[in-house]
């Protein structure tokens, strides 16, 4: 049974859907996750305006409200934001190749170091942080990281998620046998939801 997850580590509407997917795969054995990284907001070494700032940590009170996450708020007061996720993209890719489950460890550990720890994901020491943590050599990660081969999969990525005409994430498709792609959440969803339509396609 194959599944794509098309997401970004530092999509916070991902951070809130990871509880409903979560349970929605335990129903399931003998699964493949293909995880393809939709890619946010590309690289920009500009600090974030007040006024999107704003804008994103509304975001994180409507998402604690619907859904089972929390957030921890004081990374607005310890960080300089950016609006660039296209590293921790590619930290992904990199967890992916170097460790079994790699993408899955990598993406937890992300949204653990900005979302709980409030630290940021958009600087490669923080990426650092999180590669050591789930077991991968500080050297080879930063090596891996920084290489043409891996921006050329981040860009993979992001025209698998064109050819998909995913706007926004999360956003999970189940493949039947024929490789043809079903839409199973386009945006967040519950599990419930997610149960329903899966029964609906797979029968």
């Amino acid at each position: 049974m194959r599944f794509i997850y098309v997401m970004d580590p530092m999509c916070a509407w991902c951070y809130g859907f990871k509880p409903e997917l979560e349970a929605f795969f335990k129903m399931h054995s003998d699964i493949h996750v293909e995880w393809v990284m939709g890619g946010l907001a590309p690289d920009n070494n500009q600090p974030m305006s007040e006024q999107l700032r704003e804008t994103i940590a509304a975001y994180w009170q409507q998402i604690e409200a619907k859904t089972q996450v929390t957030f921890n708020h004081d990374y607005w007061h310890c960080n300089t934001p950016y609006r660039s996720t296209y590293l921790a993209c590619r930290a992904v890719i990199v967890a992916n190749d170097l460790l079994e489950n790699g993408a899955e460890k990598m993406v937890n550990a992300i949204q653990t170091a900005y979302y709980q720890k409030a630290q940021n994901p958009s600087l490669e020491n923080t990426l650092i942080e999180c590669a050591i943590e789930i077991g991968i050599d500080k050297d080879e990660f930063v090596h891996a990281l920084n290489s043409e081969q891996t921006q050329k999969t981040l860009t993979q990525h992001l025209a698998i998620t064109q050819q998909l005409n995913v706007t926004g994430f999360p956003a999970l498709f189940y493949l039947d046998d024929n490789n043809q792609a079903y839409p199973l959440a386009l945006g967040y969803c519950t599990f419930n939801e997610l149960a329903q339509r899966f029964n609906r396609i797979s029968q």
